[in-house]
């Protein structure tokens, strides 16, 4: 694998931290090698050439343990916005595995986004962190269809393997679940589909399902998502091209109905779907132990 340089890893999010309670982010890796024919960073304003190649950045457990000793305000760190941080590559190199232990060293919480069930090698360290601080697992699941998951994310492991990831977590005390995003108009937007993923993810023990019914569509990512549509399933890219024209956020043609029966399956299920439950729900415990120490 190819290393590349850089003289960050951790930086501080700028847009709050309404988005799972993330008060850090960090990227190990550059690039994916998930082949998902929707990703947004492929997008052309993140300015990552040869996307699909992974690269380790160089001497970045050390630069981060630099910056997590450094740090006078604790928090959560995000893992795996850009790119998945448990690609093919961390069997070998282990750098995820390397930071989540600093990450608890320094007592830290974690959110990590993930396709792959080798977090599950990390369970030992997953557990530790959980012990003091807050953990939060995002599985991204778009289809409760195995055949249709290897078409739109071909280098993934299948839906159904990444729910058994989800159970394992869950019987080990892991808040986890299942980020229901992009949902692609006229591939994975069927009442069927979204009911049946809902009771997919309760039957694993999720705690939580999120979505905003809909996929985004940018510069390069567009015409890259248009291409593989127009190879798998032709004649979606006319339709898309009819609906949206350029816009960058597509809906769900008829994604306001969807949304109410998306809402009254996680209730009738007991999942948490609403961002602010979902984060009160994983830093519930954190906040109540400040409160007695406040006392």
């Amino acid at each position: 694998m190819e290393f590349i340089p850089t003289k960050t890893i951790l930086s501080k999010v700028k847009y709050g931290n309404e988005w799972y309670g993330i008060h850090y982010n960090m990227n190990l890796y550059r690039g994916c090698c998930h082949g998902c024919i929707y990703c947004d960073s492929r997008s052309a304003c993140y300015h990552i050439d040869s996307f699909d190649k992974v690269r380790g950045k160089e001497n970045a457990l050390l630069i981060l343990e630099k910056e997590l000793s450094s740090k006078r305000n604790k928090g959560v760190i995000g893992i795996g916005a850009m790119s998945d941080t448990y690609n093919p590559e961390e069997r070998k190199y282990e750098l995820t595995r390397g930071a989540l232990k600093l990450i608890s060293k320094y007592n830290y919480g974690v959110s990590i986004d993930t396709k792959s069930d080798l977090i599950l090698r990390d369970l030992d360290i997953l557990k530790e962190i959980n012990s003091k601080n807050d953990v939060i697992i995002k599985f991204t699941i778009t289809t409760p269809k195995d055949a249709l998951s290897k078409i739109i994310e071909p280098h993934v492991i299948p839906s159904s393997k990444r729910l058994n990831a989800i159970k394992v977590l869950s019987d080990n005390g892991i808040f986890v679940g299942v980020m229901m995003n992009p949902i692609l108009p006229f591939l994975t937007d069927s009442v069927d589909d979204i009911k049946e993923l809902v009771r997919l993810a309760a039957l694993n023990g999720a705690k939580f399902i999120h979505t905003y019914m809909g996929v985004t569509l940018r510069e390069n990512q567009r015409e890259y998502y248009y291409c593989q549509l127009e190879k798998s399933f032709p004649g979606i890219k006319e339709k898309y091209i009819k609906q949206y024209g350029n816009k960058y956020m597509c809906f769900a043609p008829n994604y306001k109905e969807l949304y109410q029966i998306f809402t009254k399956e996680c209730e009738k299920y007991g999942l948490l779907y609403q961002m602010e439950d979902i984060i009160k729900a994983y830093q519930k415990e954190k906040v109540v132990k400040e409160q007695i120490q406040l006392f």
